[in-house]
């Protein structure tokens, strides 16, 4: 298996509030797009802050590796090294600087071109903080974040900001260029929808996969439907993400699933400040 290229591409110069057309062409072909230093030294720093006391306090709610049961995740929360933490939920509850991320300008007025007006943050998916800890993290296989959500289409962005260095040795994401664009049929994922490895025409498409490097700051927003995948954390230091993800507001959640189970973060683009409804306001237009 070939070894999967890099994703290095820089600006030099500091992004502005939107996408270029560039940027803009190259999310619709590979269905992912890394803008570098999106996000501020200040507010990265304080988002990493309130993540790092989280993380030490084990503040719920949490997933651990061991709830998980990928490779290289422990056996049980009773084995050893089976309470390190995966993930840390609702960061939008957690501190006010993750609310302040995603009403930024140069956030907004991106998803804007992408997704249109207004922007609906769902709260019931990511909406949380990825921690990849040394010795007990676990491999992530390859995967479509829509495979356990439930909208009227299959049209979300996830956008995953770098609060710290994301380089392959610790586990950074992997992706699989134009992947958004492909409809799998159920032969070709195995029971819990992970892509099968063992399918030729799979590794055709994973032998083309990318590595997504990052530095702090750096912003990655991928199609919901695009192709990722992350290999376990082999140093000595913990890597640290924020994840959220947003869609269009004439794309609602399935009323009676997990994705319409809690309030969603309604972002106008032309509002300073973002307000929070139900999904039943949303349903009911």
């Amino acid at each position: 298996m070939s070894t999967p290229a890099v994703d290095l591409t820089r600006r030099t110069e500091s992004p502005g509030p939107r996408f270029t057309p560039a940027e803009v062409e190259q999310f619709q072909r590979d269905g992912y797009v890394i803008v570098r230093a999106l996000a501020d030294a200040e507010l990265r720093n304080r988002m990493l802050e309130a993540t790092q006391d989280g993380l030490l306090k084990e503040v719920e709610p949490l997933e651990y590796e061991a709830d998980m049961h990928y490779p290289g995740s422990p056996t049980s929360r009773e084995s050893d090294g089976g309470r390190t933490i995966r993930r840390l939920k609702q960061a939008h509850s957690r501190n006010f600087a993750f609310t302040d991320w995603v009403q930024r300008p140069e956030l907004t007025g991106r998803l804007q071109q992408l997704l249109g007006t207004p922007i609906i943050a769902p709260l019931a998916h990511h909406n949380c903080i990825m921690t990849k800890q040394p010795d007990f993290s676990s491999d992530t296989g390859w995967h479509q974040d829509i495979r356990y959500w439930s909208y009227a289409r299959p049209e979300l962005v996830s956008v995953w900001t770098a609060l710290t260095p994301e380089r392959p040795e610790n586990g950074c994401l992997k992706l699989i260029p134009g992947s958004h664009t492909i409809v799998f049929d159920h032969t070709r994922l195995d029971e819990d929808l992970f892509l099968r490895s063992d399918v030729p025409e799979n590794q055709t498409l994973i032998d083309n996969a990318i590595t997504a490097e990052l530095d702090p700051g750096d912003v990655l927003f991928f199609h919901c439907r695009t192709l990722h995948a992350a290999d376990r954390n082999r140093t000595d230091t913990t890597k640290f993400s924020v994840v959220f993800t947003f869609r269009p507001g004439d794309n609602p959640p399935t009323t009676g699933t997990r994705s319409a189970s809690l309030p969603e973060l309604l972002i106008p683009a032309e509002s300073i400040e973002p307000t929070t409804i139900s999904v039943e306001e949303n349903l009911q237009g």
